[in-house]
């Protein structure tokens, strides 16, 4: 059997039950995922004078794979956002984030399976700002040839790796002509390369109506940062919100998966909040090592608990721990 070295990164607040519990699914999957365990965040500060230690990066760096949980930023020190840093560091350009309809998750769409593809180095959303005097702020938003370039690239390949029909590059060309002007040329040059491909162009505000009106006119979507921190949500708003939405950011040569929601440390060690989010984001982790079968098999386990409804966390309407909705989706492997 192939064997795997995993980072994986507990995280803050509720991190470690989610990760133990998805770790449980994953390690019944049988795929020979051997855990390098580090620790970050919070929780670390006192001992290494910061969230995100070096040896973190290094064994992120020596395994090129990681799932990690939430973790929580600490206000007043010298990070905005550890997870950005992570990025950053890592350059871990593309942020994916897919929003699948569950069974038994009851929201007031069906059906819904979108992927959203955001670039996660560049736009307004890498804060760039400043003050202009005392009554006034500037963001500058930067939109590069070369960091359009790549995450349009990885859309359309993401999206042939998916077996999908259509990629949709959404913008505010009408508008920002220069830089989502840049963007959305690029990507027009772009898909000429993939004509096994459909490829259409949306405004982000056209677009945001079309994911609340018809989802499943929907397939993959890229966007600059900004759109995707904002679209990704909406997304998953149609699933069933945070607790179901799986992440990873990708880059050249890593790739950290983790769920989209927060450490919520008001439920730390309670061991109550739903592990979908992080469980779903191991599925995602089995299919970049090109484990397929496991992923399918993983899914497949996850749709039958959902379907059975016997273990479910507070959220989904039942009372299980995360530990025993985890335990439940092992059993079903």
């Amino acid at each position: 059997m192939k064997k795997y070295k995993i980072t994986l990164i507990p995280g803050d607040g509720t991190g470690p039950d989610v990760i133990r519990a998805a770790r449980i699914v994953l390690d019944a999957a049988n795929v020979g995922i051997e855990w390098d365990v580090v620790d970050a965040g919070e929780g670390v500060i006192e001992e290494y004078g910061t969230p995100l230690p070096d040896h973190v990066l290094d064994s992120i760096r020596r395994n090129k794979i990681a799932l990690k949980g939430p973790l929580t930023t600490p206000i007043g020190t010298g990070f905005r956002s550890v997870n950005v840093a992570l990025r950053k560091k890592l350059d871990l350009f593309a942020n994916v984030r897919p929003a699948r309809s569950l069974p038994a998750v009851k929201t007031r769409y069906e059906d819904v399976d979108i992927i959203v593809v955001r670039e996660n180095t560049e736009d307004l959303y890498a804060g760039i700002e400043h003050m202009v005097g005392k009554d006034a702020a500037e963001s500058i938003k930067i939109i590069t040839r070369a960091g359009s370039e790549r995450i349009v690239r990885f859309a359309f390949e993401y999206a042939r790796r998916e077996g999908r029909k259509k990629v949709t590059a959404v913008h505010k060309a009408n508008i920002m002509k220069c830089t989502d002007g840049l963007f959305l040329d690029v990507a027009r040059q772009i898909a000429k390369e993939y004509t096994d491909i459909e490829f259409e162009d949306r405004i982000v505000d056209a677009c945001s109506m079309k994911i609340v009106q018809r989802p499943e006119e929907l397939d993959v979507l890229v966007m600059p940062n900004l759109y995707g921190d904002i679209l990704s949500d909406i997304c998953a708003g149609l699933i069933g919100g945070l607790g179901v939405a799986p992440g990873a950011n990708i880059g050249t040569d890593y790739a950290v998966f983790e769920p989209v929601h927060g450490s919520a440390p008001k439920y730390t060690g309670m061991d109550k909040v739903n592990p979908l989010a992080t469980i779903l984001s191991g599925v995602m982790m089995l299919k970049h090592l090109g484990e397929k079968d496991a992923a399918d098999r993983v899914m497949k386990a996850i749709d039958e608990v959902l379907t059975e409804g016997k273990y479910l966390t507070y959220d989904l309407g039942g009372s299980a721990k995360s530990s025993e909705m985890g335990k439940a989706i092992a059993e079903k492997l």
